[in-house]
């Protein structure tokens, strides 16, 4: 990979909008990894969710859930430090579609029925956050800025 490469992955919108977006769904996903790896806020850990990603056909549900719940923790991270901005949005959006397709499609929309809402927006936050990088804020301005 070239310089030049690198220099389009990286660099982005000189624009303070992505700040929340990153921010936020940075949290969200650090949270909903965190459930899947550790056990933390209520969730099953690896375990209990690559049990429960085995019944729904995602298999092996060990494997899945580690690769899910690392997509989402680490996801997280990188997108509250603007790292990578771009391939870390591209990958926690397909994880996102596959949550969807997966677990979530049958029950609708609506979160109340264990609908696909949160996913879908969780979505298109992250496809925003692929198509306009990290922002004026992010580590990926920060290596831009230094290469020539």
């Amino acid at each position: 990979m070239n310089i030049a490469t690198i220099k389009n992955i990286l660099t982005s919108e000189q624009s303070n909008s992505t700040l929340p977006l990153r921010l936020i769904a940075g949290i969200i996903f650090i949270a909903h990894g965190a459930q899947k790896l550790f056990a933390w806020f209520g969730g099953y850990g690896l375990d209990g969710t690559g049990q429960w990603m085995e019944s729904i056909g995602l298999a092996p549900g060990y494997l899945m859930a580690l690769m899910a719940g690392s997509a989402e923790f680490f996801g997280g991270i990188l997108l509250i430090a603007g790292l990578l901005t771009r391939p870390t949005a591209l990958v926690l959006a397909i994880t996102m579609v596959v949550a969807i397709l997966t677990a979530h499609i049958d029950n609708g929309l609506f979160m109340a029925n264990n609908g696909y809402e949160f996913g879908l927006a969780l979505v298109a936050i992250t496809l925003a956050l692929m198509f306009q990088g990290g922002g004026r804020f992010s580590v990926d301005n920060v290596i831009v800025s230094k290469i020539k």
